[in-house]
């Protein structure tokens, strides 16, 4: 038994690389960066790529299980609506972004006592919206990352995972490997919201224009890519045809 774990430990590393690059893929950063550009704190950034990986390890773990125990495969067409559902989310995301924006989204510091320190921290609040309790250092639970992560999770080159997945010779081993595929993804998307997070805190902070723009960068790159896959998927690669 040691014998055979040993023997798909070169595995168990790949998976926690191929979960890290699965993380960095151009529509995972979209939908994050348009989640986290609504944030306005580093800490808060690092919850949403928390939570994406969260979503996106538990969709993992349920296709795994499906492939090893069910022996389920998935059809070209299914695969494809599903990648089609994410490019769908990153429109959606980006225009949820925009919208924030054209309804008088305002930034303003606000001060908050530690004790005998004080400091200030921005808040967002949209033209319609009112501040939300519990949002100190904007940083607040939500499902919408957690969704997000299930959906990238279900879609795109986690396929490849589950390839590998095919050639590990016990359930416990492929499980084994789903975890480490998940917290590869988790860690990978969380540093990454770190990066994002930082530069949109200090605009936030000391540029509110400067803040605008990232954001409004944010919510195109979103937007723009999602429509770009749905396109292709839609009728280059044939789903509605």
């Amino acid at each position: 038994m040691a014998t055979s774990w040993l023997s798909t430990s070169p595995v168990f590393v790949l998976g926690l690389v191929l979960g890290v690059k699965h993380a960095l893929d151009a529509d995972h950063l979209a939908a994050i960066s348009a989640i986290v550009s609504e944030r306005k704190s580093v800490l808060s950034s690092c919850l949403v790529g928390a939570l994406w990986g969260l979503g996106h390890t538990l969709a993992l773990l349920g296709a795994g299980v499906a492939v090893i125990v069910l022996h389920f495969e998935l059809g070209p067409k299914t695969a494809m609506a599903l990648e089609f559902a994410v490019a769908v989310m990153l429109v959606g995301l980006g225009l949820n972004v925009l919208r924030k924006l054209f309804d008088g989204g305002t930034i303003h510091l606000h001060p908050h006592r530690h004790g005998p320190r004080v400091h200030v921290h921005p808040h967002l609040h949209g033209g319609r919206e009112t501040a939300a309790p519990g949002t100190h250092h904007g940083l607040r639970f939500g499902v919408r990352p957690v969704l997000v992560g299930i959906v990238h999770g279900l879609a795109g080159s986690a396929a490849l995972m589950l390839l590998v997945l095919a050639t590990i010779p016990s359930p416990a081993a492929g499980i084994a490997y789903l975890l480490v595929f998940g917290i590869g993804s988790t860690g990978g998307m969380l540093c990454m919201s770190a990066l994002m997070g930082l530069p949109l805190h200090l605009t936030a902070t000391h540029f509110s224009r400067a803040d605008v723009a990232v954001r409004t960068l944010a919510a195109l790159f979103s937007l723009g890519l999602g429509m770009l896959m749905a396109y292709r998927i839609g009728f280059v690669d044939g789903l509605f045809l």
